[in-house]
């Protein structure tokens, strides 16, 4: 049995089983879901599901196939005779029928499994979820058993950095979670050189798409970078089962699945070469590393120097990429082992033992004895750090066996700020005076009140034995140690023998033993006082422990409470700084950024002022700075650490929401690992609230906006029906009276031509309103054709040939332009758009030019010209409704225009911008997707000749 084997954690925590117990239930009437991950397209994800799916039909067990993606591939389509498939849910889409999958018949026919091809995909508008994602969530919760398929670059976390890879960042992606709460998750590997051969011979994209794809995305070096990404990131997630198995089978030995490494620092010399040593083998090892100090009783005393140099070597191992823990416990090795074994660390680095009593076992010996199982690494001290032999008895040696490189307990300044939430506020001097001061009191105490027990005693030695006289020493042995601790508790029960033999001990008044046998009442007094003191003082230290643990837990609770009620900002701010102010006894304020990112402070009342007078040395750059960077700065970080004040980023899922800066009260406890915790629990906390108002804001304001727009647009188009009639009849008018006989008078004449002009600009005016009104209600229906971009060029010029008249206009399209799909009446009205807004805001005389050029897989389109230009700042706000621009201008129009563009070419899936003109003047760029253009029929040349 091992030493203090009564305080090992072999029994297991009810509420922990009691929990786990609960996840059994759900997942039992959960439906399982196994995902089949891949590096990119084409490395076989389908058909390995296809081919699981059919293994299993043959096993008897049902399979119906909701969605399966097959791109045109023969052999994934082959895979899927004899399985019985759901039929597809049209949803019409901008003029497009699409087939989705259909969620509610899956949810009718409910099979025991279920096939849904590409987790990641984005549903049609108006169906149930916006996400493929979220439609397997509701399968799985009605009990349907899912096999699905992912890329690694659809994975949230893993978006932006496979978008750094290849150059492509996608839109569409999977949260994390759903990749990591799956039951089993499937790799489907292909070397690159393979996934390449394949891409060739036309089982990835069909002819066209490869080629393209080898151009972009599919490159040697990107298939190899995300093969890497796919393989480790499945590692990981196995990693996590093998963790999550040996929590649940209750499984303590060690599983060496990983090189894992746990380094153990204290207060001796050698303690950052250990970090810095174990932070080497595990960059060698390729594995993580944590870093532990672990907090005794024996050791709560140490100097201030040695404080801070642990938490400054906490700090560093923490820099260097640790996970880092302070630990209470006893025994140093016992805690040292169990907290390897819980996280499965296969390997424990300690730094070199220095001398100590004979009789003391080094703790990397006591490790070897508790646990075989675990290897461990003795690190030697530098030459210029080594110091001399140690003095049996010092401080960090005197209770634990000698020093050993940096696995100790936590120290006094150390045990305050991980154990009392707080560091206790003042300078160093003032700090160790203070301690001094307790300790004197709680010697000179212990004395007292061993001599005061004698003296109540002795009146009633004719009463009472001499046994029961002991018992009332003890007691004051057990109060002493209570309320002062293991010292005081030491010198109480020497006193206490002392004073027993002196006043009570025949011959009395003497320390004089007359009978043998009360020396061995002496010796097991003695004995008894001090274990007793011994462990009155680790239990006061351990209720000191739980104390504390459940004051930062209630800090916690309390402040999440608050913030989920609070629908203000303001009240965030509020609660943020008064409940930080309280579990941390530090000033603290939220500075949030304005529209243009930049961070403000918040106003400021008369009676705020006083209280936040500490911000008066607030670096606004140092905060901007954080902000920017989502990176801490200021006091105890490696950027600009001079400062009084630490600047912590408020990192919301979405963006970085503020930033919040805490000056301490002492700037130690900024270091400790639990206090760092506990603060950066606070400040996710509090982004996730302000997130969570920032949302709510934007989704009032787009209600608003929707009514309003539904608004305009039933004005609009009831304005535009009841004015296209009479204007339609007055264009008529006009061209009769011109028209009449006898002639008219030269000024009647005149005056005819022009109502027939003003008449025939109200009715275009009333046929752009009416036309907006119809894209943005979704009732245009596009007629989508293959077709060459140079037929609707030409068309839109003659169409413009009026307006353009005056103006040099020249097209520069090069050839062997591809088809394109696109409603052809409708990017024509929006080039004669561009074209007469040129000849518009030019001079005669200007410079007109339209171009295209293909951009990987887009074709733009650009009409640019060598007039004035746009104004600055502008460039995005022309494209508003009733934007014109210029804001004052005897041109004729209401600045629809270029609103009924952007409509138009964003249903047909591409983008325009404004941007400055290589003439000098004014360009407007429209970018369409290419497509695959069906194949062409061969040309018979034998039957022609």
């Amino acid at each position: 049995m091992f030493p203090n084997d009564s305080l090992r954690p072999d029994r297991p925590d009810p509420d922990a089983l009691l929990a786990q117990v609960q996840a059994q239930e759900r997942r039992a009437a959960r439906g399982k879901l196994r995902i089949y991950f891949g590096a990119s397209a084409g490395v076989g994800k389908t058909y390995a599901m296809l081919a699981a799916a059919r293994k299993l039909q043959a096993d008897g067990q049902p399979v119906l196939v909701g969605v399966v993606e097959t791109h045109g591939r023969s052999e994934t389509a082959a895979m899927l005779a004899g399985l019985d498939v759901l039929p597809p849910r049209a949803v019409e889409h901008r003029g497009k029928r699409l087939a989705e999958f259909d969620l509610d018949g899956a949810l009718e026919r409910r099979p025991p499994l279920i096939l849904v091809d590409e987790l990641a995909h984005s549903n049609a508008p108006g169906s149930r979820h916006p996400k493929r994602w979220q439609d397997v969530e509701e399968l799985l919760d009605a009990g349907i058993d899912v096999l699905t398929t992912v890329n690694v670059q659809h994975l949230e976390s893993l978006n932006d950095v496979v978008g750094g890879i290849t150059g492509i960042r996608v839109g569409e992606t999977v949260p994390d979670t759903v990749f990591d709460q799956a039951d089993e998750v499937v790799l489907v590997d292909v070397p690159a050189d393979e996934l390449l051969a394949r891409l060739k011979s036309g089982k990835v994209y069909q002819e066209q798409q490869a080629e393209r794809a080898s151009k972009n995305f599919f490159r040697k070096g990107n298939l190899i970078a995300l093969r890497e990404l796919a393989l480790r990131r499945t590692a990981d997630r196995i990693e996590d089962d093998v963790r999550a198995y040996r929590v649940e089978q209750s499984i303590a030995d060690i599983w060496k699945t990983g090189a894992a490494l746990l380094a153990c620092v204290g207060p001796r010399a050698g303690g950052e070469h250990t970090v810095r040593s174990t932070a080497r083998l595990a960059s060698q090892l390729g594995t993580g590393w944590h870093a532990i100090y672990i907090e005794t009783p024996a050791l709560q005393r140490l100097p201030a120097t040695q404080r801070e140099q642990i938490l400054k070597t906490l700090k560093l191992a923490e820099d260097l990429g640790a996970t880092t823990a302070v630990l209470p416990g006893h025994d140093i090795a016992l805690t040292a082992a169990d907290y390897a074994r819980s996280h499965n660390l296969s390997k424990i680095v300690l730094g070199r033992a220095h001398p100590t009593w004979p009789w003391r076992q080094p703790h990397i010996k006591r490790l070897a004895r508790y646990a075989p199982d675990i290897d461990l690494v003795e690190i030697g001290m530098p030459s210029r750090e080594a110091p001399a032999a140690a003095r049996p008895g010092d401080a960090d040696g005197r209770k634990d066996g000698g020093a050993y490189g940096g696995l100790n307990g936590a120290t006094n300044g150390a045990t305050n700020g991980a154990t009392n939430g707080a560091a206790s506020g003042g300078p160093d001097d003032e700090q160790s005076a203070a301690v001094l001061r307790r300790r004197v009191i709680g010697y000179a105490t212990a004395g007292v009140a061993s001599v005061a027990t004698a003296l109540l005693a002795t009146p009633l030695l004719a009463w009472l034995d001499l046994a029961n006289i002991a018992m009332l020493f003890l007691l004051v042995v057990v109060l002493v140690a209570v309320r002062f601790g293991r010292g005081p508790s030491v010198v109480a029960t020497c006193v206490s023998v002392a004073c027993f033999d002196f006043f009570f001990v025949p011959p009395r008044f003497t320390f004089a033993v007359s009978d043998f046998q009360y020396l061995i009442t002496f010796v097991v007094m003695l004995a008894v006082g001090l274990i007793t003191g011994h462990l009155t003082s680790d239990l006061r230290f351990q209720a000191r422990v739980a104390s504390h643990r459940e004051k930062r837990s209630r800090a916690l609770y309390e402040f999440a409470r608050e913030l989920s009620g609070a629908l203000q900002t303001e009240q965030i701010f509020d609660t943020t700084q008064r409940r930080i102010q309280q579990a941390f006894r530090a000033r603290a304020t939220l500075l949030l950024p304005d529209d243009d990112g930049r961070l403000q402070l918040p106003p400021l009342s008369a009676a705020d002022i006083a209280s936040r007078a500490h911000l008066s040395v607030l670096d606004a750059g140092i905060a901007q700075w954080a902000f920017d960077r989502a990176e801490s700065a200021g006091l105890g970080t490696g950027t600009l650490p001079a400062s009084r004040i630490f600047y912590l980023p408020l990192v919301a899922p979405m963006r970085t929401r503020g930033v919040l800066a805490i000056e301490p009260q002492h700037r130690r406890w900024i270091l400790i690992p639990e206090q760092r915790q506990q603060l950066d629990t606070f400040a996710a906390l509090a982004a996730i609230a302000l997130e969570r108002v920032h949302y709510i804001e934007v989704a009032q304001n787009a209600l608003v906006n929707m009514e309003s727009e539904r608004l305009r647009n039933s004005l609009l188009a009831a304005l535009s029906h009841d004015l296209r009639t009479p204007l339609t009849s007055l264009v008529g008018l006009s061209e009769t009276l011109a028209g009449s006989r006898p002639p008219l008078a030269p000024a009647q004449l005149e005056t005819a031509a022009l109502l027939h002009d003003e008449a025939l600009r109200m009715s275009a005016l009333v046929s752009n309103l009416l036309d907006m009104a119809r894209i943005q209600s979704g009732e245009v229906k596009f007629n989508l054709q293959w077709q060459a971009l140079e037929e609707v060029v030409g068309s839109a010029l003659r169409a413009s040939g009026s307006q353009l008249q005056g103006h040099a206009v020249r097209a520069r399209l090069p050839a062997g332009l591809p088809l394109l799909s696109y409603d052809a009446v409708l990017i024509e009205r929006v080039l004669c758009n561009l074209l007469e807004n040129a000849a518009k805001y030019t001079p005669p005389g200007s410079r007109i030019e339209i171009a295209a050029e293909l951009r990987g897989a887009w074709i733009a389109v650009i009409v640019y010209d060598d007039g004035p230009g746009l104004p600055h700042g502008r460039e995005e706000a022309v494209f508003e409704k009733f934007t014109r621009g210029e804001r004052e201008s005897a041109k004729l129009g209401v600045g629809l225009g270029l609103a009924i563009c952007r409509a138009i070419v964003e249903a047909h899936g591409g983008r325009i911008h404004a941007a400055a003109s290589p003439l000098g003047g004014a360009a407007f760029v429209i970018t369409l997707p290419l497509g695959t253009p069906p194949a062409m029929p061969e040309l018979e040349i034998e039957g022609s000749l």
